[in-house]
């Protein structure tokens, strides 16, 4: 399940029908994502601000060393465990749009595996016309010898999708196709598929999602599909097929039904019909383990005798639960300062990763007739760790640990044996020997104590001189983990500048409590928590107001443009990442009706009111000194759209505040449809946080024209 529902790292084009009109805009007309006048406009900003960033002389050098680390061909190749094989999805400078391959096990674990290349992107690419980029393919789960590959233009959310055969390594002739739509699938049979897609008039919700399910079967017209389950237009997201598997070959194919981005329904599909079973409305689906459904309970929940506190990973037997009965089995239950990073399932076992106080642990469940056993696996301590895939056939699964001055290894686990093995490494990206990471807290608004990672040199003299770099994301109970900085540490910290990741609310770090108590109109306490990070770092003199910049993604960029406008005496730069800034007008743009459940709705009064004195847009006044921001985002992100960014730097000129903008044209929702234009996004925001924070006196920037 491919759901790209997040303003993330996580659109359409329709508008919530409930909410009230916003005020007057004079930029409404930069909304036309691909009108002319807007275009031209783009292209007039993009020639100021890139005239002067790429002009710098250090830029050059910067973006080589970033494309260099990018493209590395001696990084991990990332593994998808496929019906007893490994497939991986490549790029480097010989296949910038990339390469989607195959070996053996035995294979993947030499230095240089044997690759059998499946689709060579590159090569499809220009035999079609298109610029495509790779969103994943979803292998039949019974035979695992066909696949539905998702390919997107330009990086966008909406796919087209063609079966693929992995036996003759060739798109199947008459196969499944499925037009470009934002759309889910899941195999139901090896010869019929559930979808949801947009359908036509009146299947799509607000946030242009589909909430319509039907069952396509192979050689028929996608017209003469049935209806299997219909959700509602008034749905904040779509409705969400998918098929689980367990190591016996028991599957269930189920409807998930978001109500909202956090309260679903889940409906099993039988020979009978759907029918809907008796879960709490916070939880997210894992897998299938013996026959008993896995998932996180994302709230307190009381069945069958048993209490379930929130944040738990749980497990209930399918059968039991399709009669309305059975007894949750708690496999992990966590305290308040633990969260569920991720989840999912071998053949026998659970594999799962816990985090506590924001590091890493894996561990494997198993369970016989006197409940679940956990068995955590030996791997490095205070790092990040994800699970990167489980195979169903056995009990393997591979886990990633790396830390921000260690570069990513990739351990083997048994999920059986309870092991984990070192099986690749990659080589460090920067000089880490003189480095240091230091784990502190800061003191909110509210008295909680909110930590945050810094990474610094060792010998940094505490005078508020050290040149800092801070970012967060704070939303939709995503945490930030101490993941290795490659470009960043080189470009960066190997110039003598701080790094710092702070855990503030909204985010996943302490589980759902820790995002609950910055929801909707709560969330100014989120803020709080990144300006009360900021101001820890001034006080403990590791930085100064001088030297302290900011940087942050999608709903990080929101957080941004609220903190450039709350608190511009903190920061002296500020990076606004493919970012949510018109927070009147956000249920109108792109996805943002499928982000009610997070920032709530202009319909409601007292959330609307909070977003009048919030949002960065609006906030903006034309007599406020404010850090010169660095606005960046892209033409085809449907997720969150360009139009916010565009609008926050036209009315920063309309103000004459100093500003600079960058609109990619390629890249969807993130820094770039290849490694290329990632590692030009990167060197680029570099480049202007070298010459706000690291540059005795700051180089003059472009006039406003």
């Amino acid at each position: 399940m491919r759901l790209a529902l997040l303003p993330l790292l996580a659109g359409c084009l329709a508008m919530t029908a409930s909410a009230a009109p916003p005020p007057a805009d004079p930029y409404l007309w930069l909304e036309d994502i691909n009108g002319a006048r807007p275009l031209a406009w783009v292209e007039a900003e993009n020639r100021r601000s890139l005239g002067v960033l790429e002009s710098d002389p250090r830029y050059a050098g910067l973006y080589a060393d970033a494309l260099r680390i990018a493209e590395a061909t001696d990084r991990i190749p990332t593994p998808n465990l496929i019906g007893g094989e490994v497939a991986n999805f490549w790029q480097d400078a010989s296949h910038v749009q990339g390469v989607w391959r195959m070996t053996s096990p035995a294979s993947y674990r030499t230095p240089t595996p044997a690759w059998r290349t499946l689709i060579d992107l590159d090569a499809l690419s220009k035999a079609d016309g298109t610029t495509w980029v790779w969103h994943g393919a979803d292998c039949e789960p019974v035979a695992e010898r066909r696949c539905l590959v998702a390919l997107s233009a330009g990086g966008e959310d909406a796919t087209t999708v063609r079966e693929f055969d992995l036996a003759t390594g060739q798109f199947v002739a008459g196969g499944f196709t499925l037009p470009t739509s934002k759309q889910e699938t899941a195999w139901e049979t090896p010869d019929s598929l559930l979808v949801q897609r947009d359908w036509g008039p009146g299947t799509t919700t607000a946030s242009g999602y589909g909430f319509v399910v039907k069952r396509v079967k192979r050689g028929q017209p996608l017209d003469q599909a049935e209806e299997v389950f219909r959700g509602a237009p008034t749905d904040q997201l779509g409705t969400y097929p998918m098929t689980l598997v367990d190591g016996q070959g028991r599957h269930a194919t189920i409807i998930w039904r978001p109500l909202t981005f956090f309260e679903s329904e889940t409906y099993l599909v039988t020979s009978t019909g759907v029918k809907k079973l008796p879960l709490p409305a916070k939880i997210s689906p894992s897998g299938l383990v013996d026959g008993r459904l896995v998932f996180e309970c994302n709230q307190d929940w009381s069945f069958g005798g048993v209490a379930v506190p929130s944040g738990a990973i749980v497990a209930m037997p399918l059968d039991a639960l399709a009669a309305g009965t059975g007894t949750p089995e708690i496999l992990f239950a966590p305290n308040a300062r633990q969260s569920v990073g991720s989840v999912g399932a071998t053949k026998d076992r659970v594999v799962a990763v816990v985090y506590d106080n924001v590091r890493g642990q894996g561990w494997s469940y198993a369970h016989d007739g006197s409940g679940w056993h956990g068995t955590r696996f030996a791997l490095p301590d205070n790092a990040a760790v994800s699970l990167v895939t489980a195979e169903r056939t056995s009990d393997t699964a591979f886990l990633s640990v790396q830390s921000i001055t260690s570069p990513p290894a990739l351990y083997e686990a048994d999920a059986r044996a309870g092991t984990a093995t070192q099986v690749k490494s990659t080589p460090p990206r920067f000089d880490a020997s003189q480095l240091v990471t230091e784990q502190y807290e800061a003191i909110s608004s509210d008295g909680t104590k909110i930590p945050y990672f810094v990474v610094h040199r060792r010998d940094i003299k505490l005078d508020g001189s050290t040149p800092t770099l801070m970012t967060a994301y704070g939303g939709f109970q995503i945490p930030m983990t101490p993941a290795y900085q490659a470009i960043r540490g080189k470009l960066w910290l190997e110039r003598g500048g701080a790094y710092v990741l702070a855990n503030i609310r909204g985010g996943g770090e302490f589980g759902p409590k820790w995002h609950e108590a910055g929801l909707k109109t709560k969330r100014q306490i989120i803020y709080d928590d990144f300006a009360a990070v900021g101001a820890d770092l001034i006080r403990r003199r590791i930085t100064s107001p001088r030297r302290l910049g900011i940087y942050g993604g999608s709903n990080g960029g929101l957080l941004m443009g609220v903190e450039m406008t709350q608190r511009p005496d903190l920061w002296h730069a500020v990076a606004i990442q493919i970012p949510l800034l018109d927070m009147l007008r956000f249920e109108h743009l792109s996805a943002g009706a499928s982000w009610v459940g997070e920032y709530g709705s202009m319909s409601v009064p007292a959330e609307r009111a909070f977003w009048e004195k919030t949002s960065p847009y609006q906030a903006l006044r034309p007599d406020r000194d404010y850090p010169e921001p660095f606005i960046w985002t892209t033409t085809k992100d449907d997720r969150v759209g360009p139009v916010q960014a565009r609008k926050f730097a036209a009315r920063m000129k309309e103000y004459r505040r100093p500003y600079l903008y960058w609109e990619n044209t390629e890249g969807g929702h993130g820094a770039g449809a290849n490694l290329r234009q990632s590692a030009r996004a990167q060197a680029l925001e570099i480049t202007y946080f070298i010459r706000k924070l690291m540059d005795p006196q700051e180089p003059p920037s472009a006039p406003i024209e």
